[in-house]
């Protein structure tokens, strides 16, 4: 597939998935135009790139739809100055857009082959991309005024809490009853509450399973 055949593909992509679901920030519809999300997908499923849907990847995971992804990134209303955290950040997609919406960005994940495609993928960006548990977050580059799930979770660990400034936000993809939905809050005196906007797919990220209570 050429490289014209992609610019195509991402300016439908703006057109068809983003403008018409309530990705109105005109910076997220932006840096959606200018990244190349065919550069993070694997050459094998690159013809999927620009596809509502999720993309599949190493070791069970999988690239979120652009929809839910620009979502969430419209509602943190990012000004441009914050230091974000990405929890999850697979092949580095995510973080290269917060490249261009946030003042840094450091990209956690700990899968080894996402890692290692996330560096390539992510070479000539000010991305600081970090190895490490998902579920631990990343306490060395703390407090954080963003910080990103690129994915579904259960639950938001009080660990990752912490590590967000007062009046910080999280967004995210929270599993409802089976459901992902998208949300956003904020944190308030080492509390977090979201409220969820829309439904949609997101691929699980490991590591933010609630405990099973055992049942008759």
């Amino acid at each position: 597939m050429t490289e014209q055949n992609f610019e195509q593909m991402r300016k439908a992509m703006v057109a068809s998935q983003l403008r018409t679901t309530g990705v109105n920030d005109p910076r997220v519809i932006a840096a959606m135009a200018a990244v190349p999300r065919e550069r993070f997908v694997p050459a094998e499923r690159r013809a999927l790139a620009y596809a509502d849907t999720l993309v599949p990847l190493a070791g069970g995971r999988a690239l979120n739809p652009p929809m839910a992804l620009g979502r969430l990134l419209t509602e943190a209303q990012l000004r441009g100055h914050e230091r974000a955290l990405v929890i999850g950040a697979a092949t580095g997609y995510s973080a290269a857009l917060l490249a261009r919406l946030a003042g840094s960005v450091v990209a956690l994940e700990e899968d080894k082959a996402l890692l290692a495609f996330a560096r390539d993928a992510l070479d000539g960006t000010n991305v600081e991309l970090v190895a490490g548990p998902l579920a631990d977050g990343w306490k060395a580059g703390a407090p954080y005024d963003f910080i990103l799930f690129d994915g579904a979770v259960e639950q938001v660990p009080q660990a990752i809490v912490d590590q967000a400034t007062e009046g910080g936000r999280i967004a995210l993809a929270a599993i409802d009853r089976g459901v992902s939905r998208l949300s956003v809050g904020r944190v308030a005196a080492g509390a977090f509450g979201a409220t969820a906007f829309s439904d949609a797919a997101a691929a699980v990220l490991p590591g933010f399973s609630k405990p099973r209570t055992f049942s008759f």
